[in-house]
């Protein structure tokens, strides 16, 4: 279904959630809807280049499955024990976690793509860890604009993009629907994700994680709200619901997440259908 309304689709930060717009993407192409830009952040960040480049849901699933192992977070436990001790310190260039095995599975999955290599517009966004100013990347190699908008403070090393470093764009904004609006988009599909809350803290990570998860879902709450009220472009909310819990690194819960993004648009295709039938 092409119209002359131009479509964005808008991928939030949700980590491994993430995977479930891999279901939305499938249930886009059955439709025939067509999307002409993606705009996409933190975790996001991986399943909307993937989409812009055309990857089948198949494949989204197996590198997602490559992707969301606890290799990743090496020398987390380590880097942590040290900082409580005052043997490790920290700058504005640390974390928590040696970055290396996470890059690595980034760039075999993304290689040397460019921007100007993808099937679509995409837009990637992260957060100046200087200054807090939201950063749109879309041009240059697309692995370094994804590692950028991954960068969780604290816990990964901060990403340095044209001389800048950039940290998880969740921090500034974890459903960026305005970037889609700045480029003029007529209806935005936007999925975003909350993060689910703690019943006990046996540690300051479970604070801090608590605490991130209080930020960024009043973050995600508020724009909405603002942008859906201001009307510059027809907003469709998707947030898949979780039937039970799923935490980073359960790679086995990848289908489930996917069947969950699935299920989320296939309930608002009516409503997206009869929009662009009007124009």
């Amino acid at each position: 279904m092409k119209t002359n309304k131009r479509t964005s689709l808008v991928i939030g930060s949700g980590g491994i959630k993430c995977a479930a717009a891999a279901g939305l993407w499938k249930v886009l192409q059955e439709e025939k809807i067509h999307v002409d830009s993606i705009v996409a952040c933190s975790g996001g960040s991986l399943y909307g280049t993937l989409i812009a480049n055309h990857t089948s849901v198949e494949q989204m699933e197996q590198w997602s499955r490559e992707l969301w192992t606890s290799d990743i977070m090496q020398g987390y436990t380590a880097s942590l024990k040290a900082s409580q001790e005052g043997s490790l310190k920290f700058n504005e260039r640390s974390g928590l976690v040696d970055d290396s095995v996470m890059n690595a599975k980034i760039q075999a999955v993304y290689g040397d793509l460019q921007f100007s290599d993808l099937k679509m517009p995409l837009k990637l966004v992260a957060t100046d860890l200087m200054n807090g100013e939201k950063v749109t990347l879309a041009q240059g190699r697309v692995v370094d604009a994804i590692r950028a908008s991954m960068a969780i403070p604290i816990i990964f090393p901060p990403w340095e993009v044209d001389g800048r470093l950039l940290v998880d764009g969740a921090a500034s904004d974890p459903l960026p629907i305005d970037v889609a609006m700045q480029d003029g988009a007529d209806i935005i599909i936007a999925m975003g994700f909350t993060l689910s809350y703690r019943n006990r803290f046996r540690s300051i990570t479970a604070v801090q994680e608590q605490m991130n998860a209080i930020y960024i879902n009043n973050i995600l709450s508020s724009t909405y709200s603002f942008y859906n009220l201001a009307h510059h472009a027809e907003i469709f909310l998707i947030l898949p619901e979780f039937t039970e819990s799923i935490s980073m690194f359960d790679v086995d819960k990848i289908p489930m997440a996917i069947e969950r993004g699935e299920v989320a648009t296939r309930e608002q295709i009516p409503h997206i259908k009869r929009l662009l039938a009007a124009g």
